[in-house]
């Protein structure tokens, strides 16, 4: 995420205020513990909310939609994951034999992440995605709560970086919260918002509802596994 001001801050009802505070599946809901830092635009925001386990988005693992995607590959693919978080999908695809780069430019998620990777923690940066220079051409960025962690003042940023880093013919892939939302984090997007940001650059190719149980309790009924080509 970008350290820029913005005006689209975070408030009451946003964050996932009424989800469960670990984001596992079936965790009982709790209200947000009280933060000094609203602004989620800033790496302050994100760094208390790990120091404070506050982490809805959550899934603490794989998901399977990106399990079966990776499966279909025919030759790994080189792997980009903005706003990695605990970074679990950078471990398991490095151990699918796939070349792959987390970052996320809050130091407290590197240094958890880093933790919880142990011998794969080289894999993690701490980066600014609209700054990160990868050191490999990109295949594939992988989306999971990163977009919807943005503030909706930095969307046109988002697509513009994506569009910048991958070459044509590569993909956009991952979850897509499509649910618009008033507040935020998470700062969800209504499909036509979505399909207006990216269509300039990509083309759809899979748009999948996502099981529930393939979900997090703050996304869910919501996320679409979703594919977008480079022109």
């Amino acid at each position: 995420m970008a350290d820029k001001p913005q005006q689209d801050q975070g408030g009451q009802g946003g964050e996932g205020a009424s989800s469960p505070a670990n984001g596992a599946p079936g965790a009982t809901a709790s209200a947000a513990p009280a933060f000094a830092h609203r602004d989620p635009s800033r790496a302050e925001f994100w760094d208390e909310r790990f120091e404070k386990a506050f982490m809805p988005w959550d899934a603490a693992g794989v998901p399977r939609a990106l399990r079966k995607f990776v499966a279909g590959e025919a030759v790994p693919q080189t792997t980009l994951i903005p706003g990695c978080g605990a970074a679990y999908e950078a471990a398991w695809l490095d151990g699918q034999g796939w070349p792959v780069r987390a970052i996320d430019f809050s130091p407290v998620a590197v240094e958890q992440a880093k933790a919880l990777l142990g011998p794969r923690a080289e894999l993690v940066d701490e980066a600014d995605f609209f700054a990160y220079t990868p050191p490999f051409t990109i295949d594939v960025i992988y989306e999971r709560a990163f977009l919807c962690a943005l503030p909706r003042t930095l969307w046109q940023d988002y697509a513009r970086r994506v569009a910048q880093l991958l070459p044509s013919g590569a993909r956009l892939a991952g979850f897509f919260f499509l649910r618009e939302t008033p507040k935020g984090p998470p700062f969800g997007i209504a499909p036509e918002a979505l399909d207006a940001l990216l269509t300039r650059d990509f083309i759809c190719e899979v748009d999948l509802p996502v099981d529930a149980a393939d979900s997090v309790p703050v996304f869910a009924g919501a996320e679409h596994w979703m594919v977008w080509r480079r022109r």
